[in-house]
């Protein structure tokens, strides 16, 4: 085995900061938002919120007058995945439903 010669380190370099304001969007939550429609029956709709999310009667009712009377409600917050399959499902049962990070 031959000697290749000397051995040198390998040099110093500079590691960016992260962005501060980068990392606290990744944390910032997703949120699955109800909308009202001229479809669903307000009683289908608490009917979903206590079948699907498992709320109970009183919460699922709220839920359901929010929907109704302000246009849309936040029903669940999570992941981006999570609020996916939530949207997914709430299409299922016939409801409109979007998702979007949470308010700062």
């Amino acid at each position: 085995m031959g000697n290749n010669g000397p051995v040198s380190a390998p040099s110093p370099t500079e590691l960016d900061q992260p962005d501060v304001d980068a990392v606290v969007e990744l944390d910032r939550p997703w949120v699955t938002i109800v909308w009202n429609d001229p479809v669903n029956l307000m009683s289908y709709v608490a009917y979903v919120f206590r079948n699907y999310f498992g709320y109970s009667e009183a919460k699922a009712h709220d839920l359901m007058m929010k929907v109704h009377s302000d246009g849309k409600a936040v029903v669940s917050t999570g992941t981006r995945e999570e609020m996916e399959r939530h949207v997914q499902a709430m299409h299922e049962y016939g409801l409109w439903a979007t998702l979007q990070r949470a308010d700062a």
